[in-house]
């Protein structure tokens, strides 16, 4: 293995900076995780726990005005909430940038918005829309470094994933709820399949329709309340065992515990391993990673129990992990944290952009580049595949965001010579530097810059 501080940052990591030094090792990268997560305090988020006292007093003023909607005072009070959620969530977008921006343990920052993408989920109406990067803070930062399997059962759990996969009105065809209610109530399988074809074992993996129907069943009863967070409704649960893969769970009386059982016992599969490895090695080396890299992956997934440390090693100690040139290219998320980076954004004058501009610079441009923040089209997530980014739309985008947008956010642009070297190092090409040279203006330089190719790749 050949280490490259500079492939660190930009492979692993946000990009070069100009104000973070790079790491000097795998083994500070990996030291970088096991230390406190002062991004997260330094650029705080609120979890969805607390979180859940603001929706709780949403949904009572939606209620209020769904009866009346006439009523002008109604009306205003649920604009003014879902107003506030905006901000709030813009808030928290700016913080999850300048976390990319200033972090000396970048790699962690990727590996958090990876599992985010893994385990898609988000609002679909008024302000559960915007629990988004909540949902992050609260069931996948903490645990990015642990197990596999806890990662899972805290997801499958949370509220927003119950709701985004609509498990909360999944109802066992045989369960008491069913019975005394009759018809209107049913099950869903949504959340189950998901589970299994995308979480853990795989599209194509060793299981069949009968255990998604299992999975279910076992899964009724779970949901959640904006006043009491998750929460299990034995009325609700489907009666008896149910056989998954094999191994019966559960019973009578109905409880959560076989289902985070089923969960612990999906995550240690063989085929999850291979998912997993397999999802790794495409998004931090190639769209199609060298078969030994997979196996390697997998191998250690399979011989720790899904320690996750321990497959990040594997990944950081294998050659191919370093080989170059890069090939990857930036998703437009990425590209523009790593140009964050780059510009060294100062928080202070983040926290007080304008809403506008901060819809100018990041949420229509992302829309534009194919990226919507945190609104992926479906629960398989965002596109590992190049040709996903590299639209004629998408590609303007870019360049266009490449030459406006950094005035907004670093009025004082740096000099462009200086930056070249700073935000591209070993990759800075001949034609960068004559472009950073030549150009008409610093803006122009500066995006000419961030537009390079150089730039553009992992």
């Amino acid at each position: 293995m050949v280490f490259s501080p500079e492939l660190a940052e930009t492979r692993f990591g946000c990009g070069l900076s100009p104000v973070v030094t790079p790491p000097r090792s795998a083994g500070d990268m990996l030291d970088g995780l096991a230390d406190a997560d002062d991004m997260a305090a330094r650029f705080p988020i609120g979890t969805f726990d607390s979180y859940r006292d603001y929706l709780f007093e949403a949904r009572k003023l939606q209620r209020a005005f769904n009866k009346d909607r006439q009523d002008k005072d109604k009306r205003a009070a649920f604009q003014q909430a879902k107003d506030r959620a905006r901000q709030t969530d813009m808030q928290f977008s700016v913080n999850t940038l300048l976390r990319c921006t200033y972090s000396t343990t970048p790699f962690r920052e990727r590996l958090v918005a990876f599992w985010s993408d893994h385990f898609t989920a988000y609002g679909k109406n008024n302000v559960m829309g915007t629990a988004t990067t909540p949902y992050i803070e609260d069931a996948i930062r903490p645990r990015i470094t642990g197990r596999f399997g806890h990662m899972l059962v805290a997801v499958t759990t949370h509220p927003l994933m119950l709701h985004y996969l609509d498990q909360d009105r999944s109802v066992g065809p045989d369960s008491k709820a069913a019975l005394q209610k009759g018809g209107g109530l049913g099950l869903n399988e949504n959340l189950a399949r998901e589970v299994m074809e995308l979480h853990t074992l795989g599209v194509g993996g060793p299981y069949a329709q009968d255990d998604v129907r299992q999975l279910a069943e076992l899964f009724t009863g779970m949901g959640f309340s904006p006043a009491k967070g998750f929460v299990f409704r034995a009325a609700q649960a489907e009666p008896g065992a149910e056989t998954l893969l094999g191994k019966s769970y559960g019973g009578n009386p109905a409880r959560v515990e076989p289902i985070i059982d089923a969960l612990h016992d999906l995550a240690v599969h063989p085929a999850t391993a291979r998912h997993i490895a397999r999802k790794l090695a495409v998004h931090f080396v190639a769209d199609t990673p060298p078969d030994e890299l997979v196996d390697h992956l997998a191998a250690r997934y399979a011989d720790t129990a899904g320690d996750l440390m321990q497959v990040y090693a594997a990944l950081l100690d294998h050659p191919a992990a370093w080989q170059e040139p890069r090939v990857n290219i930036k998703p437009p998320v990425d590209f523009i944290a790593s140009a964050w980076r780059a510009l060294a954004v100062d928080p202070d004058h983040a926290a007080q952009l304008p809403y506008n501009d901060l819809r100018r610079t990041l949420v229509q441009p992302l829309k534009l580049m194919g990226q919507p923040w945190q609104r992926p089209v479906g629960p398989d997530g965002w596109s590992e595949h190049d040709e996903a980014w590299l639209t004629p739309q998408g590609v303007a985008t870019r360049l266009r965001w490449a030459v406006s947008a950094p005035r907004t956010l670093r009025p004082d642009l740096p000099e462009p010579t200086a930056f070249v070297d700073q935000v591209l190092g070993p990759y800075a090409t001949e034609p960068v530097h004559f472009a950073a040279r030549a150009a008409e203006s610093k803006s122009d330089a500066i995006g000419l810059i961030l537009a390079s190719p150089a730039f553009q790749r992992r």
